[in-house]
């Protein structure tokens, strides 16, 4: 089994971590390859950046794509997501979708707690789309960046754990999802300060990545667009257009 992880932003480093993350928790047998954007921000914080990153992934997945049996898209706000399942003959997982699923379970109220104040509006309409909105009882958001609790985990676990608690004890979340690849690991050094499961969004990723592994063997192929011409992008991107199977 191959397991491709697209971390759509351009940071190596939490590439580097989520990969660990990832390989602790699947078999041995599963081989694990974690690839970064070739272009665009370094962390996604906005609707712009967002939209570069869907590209970004889109170009990832021509590059790389070619016999793997699932994709996890390692960003918490899955750019890219329906694109690529338009164009992938195998099972990609996203982060928010793959967490909000698990947090919801046995019809649990949830919350989700994440950095960066643009990504309120965003995960709500996201949640909404795929009809996950239904159990959910507040999204907060901290003022750092996902990108800035990455670079201080041990200066962020305080203000994660507050914020956790809060929308415990204030909106009746019943759990809470930790949401961001740069937050990858600190679910866990969060959990005793919060009374409700805190919910680690790349881990859920994980689970939910190995149980599409499971069935990947009986993913239908995709509906081919019709093939079309393409101008600046990379070869690989163009000939997907092409429908040129990665």
């Amino acid at each position: 089994m191959r397991l491709l992880v697209i971390n759509p932003n351009t940071t190596e480093s939490i590439t580097l971590k989520v990969a660990a993350c990832v390989r602790a928790m699947v078999p041995q047998t599963c081989e694990v390859e974690a690839i970064t954007a070739a272009f665009g921000p370094r962390y996604i914080a906005s609707r712009a950046a967002f939209a570069i990153a869907s590209h970004a992934s889109l170009d990832a997945f021509a590059r790389h794509g070619a016999g793997a049996d699932a994709i996890l898209l390692a960003c918490f706000g899955d750019p890219g997501l329906d694109a690529l399942r338009e164009i992938a003959s195998v099972p990609v997982i996203g982060l928010v979708e793959a967490a909000a699923h698990e947090a919801c379970a046995d019809g649990r109220a949830y919350a989700i707690v994440t950095g960066g104040e643009r990504w309120g509006p965003m995960l709500k309409e996201m949640l909404t789309l795929r009809h996950l909105d239904g159990s959910l009882a507040a999204i907060r958001t901290v003022a750092p960046s996902g990108a800035a609790i990455a670079a201080d985990p041990e200066g962020s676990i305080a203000m994660l754990a507050q914020a956790c608690e809060s929308v415990v004890k204030e909106c009746g979340a019943q759990a809470v999802i930790l949401g961001g690849a740069g937050l990858v690991g600190l679910a866990a050094r969060v959990q005793p300060y919060v009374s409700a499961p805190v919910i680690c969004s790349v881990e859920a990723g994980v689970r939910a990545s190995l149980a599409a592994l499971s069935y990947a063997a009986q993913s239908s192929q995709p509906k081919l667009a019709d093939p079309v011409d393409s101008v600046g992008l990379s070869a690989a991107l163009a000939a997907l257009m092409r429908n040129e199977q990665a």
